[in-house]
């Protein structure tokens, strides 16, 4: 199986042109991309620029971090010519990789909006690299800029960054050196395209959590009420877990629970909830935590609901 590790420039268009199309509010200007075979060697190049179609100016943040012209620009290729160009050059066997988890949504929204199909009708598995750094040297949480992981590594500087072609060439850079087989386990899945079914749900278990991304509901309290999502099963055993704490959220959008199983002991439960165009779906991660982590829970949860109770007396008064 190969790596392909690419990198998207995209422009929103000058101030007066922002959000000009609601469905495509970054136009991919630029891709660039390294192939990496199975020893995470580089075997392949791809460098191609996107001639721009909706936003006819550059927004000057693009112009001061990317240091392209439209000018440039205009010697481009259209962006189904590009596309069907780059989806040929990756090949049959492969798996994405990208700098942080934006690149493969824009690349899926810029697809569709030229009347393509998405890369896929369920989520993509794909390696952050951003994130397996930040497990590998960090605390897992933080999310450094490519630039600060090559200077803290001491890789060479041999390119210029923040165009394409080189912040994929510097990612790989960055992957080559991560040897934690821990980190190296941690797929992360592109969730453009939502699972359609119960069966085509996402379950996977990594070394010390699990995780499961669910079908679309229409209603989050829909989603709330399917045991599916929210029901408390040890993901060792598969045995219902006894509950210790009930779901609750301190913000509407993450929601936390703890089980008790009597063969490993106490798990914790995290929802998130988000939302793909009309439907909501749930990301949810379960976790086995110490009596320790299950009291520092408690307290945040009590804070969370003082804070409710404080805001409620204020909007009474």
């Amino acid at each position: 199986m190969n790596y392909i590790i690419f990198d998207l420039e995209w422009n929103q268009g000058a101030p007066e042109e922002a959000g000009k199309v609601e469905t495509l509010p970054f136009e991919i200007v630029e891709i660039g991309a390294v192939k990496l075979n199975d020893s995470r060697e580089m075997i392949s190049e791809f460098s191609e620029l996107v001639k721009p179609q909706v936003y006819t100016q550059m927004n000057y943040i693009t112009t001061r971090l990317v240091h392209l012209k439209m000018s440039q620009l205009e010697n481009g290729k259209p962006f189904k010519e590009v596309m069907k160009a780059f989806l040929e050059w990756c090949g049959e066997d492969y798996v994405f990789c990208t700098w942080g988890n934006l690149d493969l949504l824009e690349l899926q929204r810029n697809m569709v909006y030229y009347g393509m199909e998405p890369l896929s009708d369920e989520p993509i598995p794909f390696y952050d690299i951003q994130k397996m750094f930040s497990l590998a040297y960090e605390d897992g949480k933080s999310r450094r800029a490519l630039e600060y992981a090559i200077d803290m590594m001491g890789i060479k500087k041999d390119i210029p960054f923040h165009r394409a072609f080189a912040d994929a060439y510097y990612t790989a850079k960055v992957f080559d050196m991560i040897e934690e087989p821990e980190v190296l386990e941690k797929v992360s899945f592109d969730t453009y395209s939502i699972p359609t079914s119960r069966e085509k749900e996402v379950h996977i278990t990594f070394s010390n959590y699990n995780k499961y991304i669910s079908r679309g509901f229409k209603q989050k309290s829909d989603l709330l009420k399917c045991k599916d999502v929210t029901g408390l099963r040890c993901y060792k055993c598969n045995r219902p877990l006894k509950r210790k704490l009930q779901w609750y959220t301190p913000n509407g959008k993450h929601y936390y629970a703890v089980g008790s199983c009597f063969r490993h002991g106490l798990m914790k439960s995290k929802l998130r909830i988000r939302r793909n165009d009309s439907l909501v779906y749930g990301v949810r991660t379960d976790k086995f935590i110490s009596k320790e982590d299950m009291k520092l829970i408690i307290e945040r949860k009590e804070k969370a609901e003082e804070a409710k109770r404080n805001k409620k007396n204020i909007l009474e008064e």
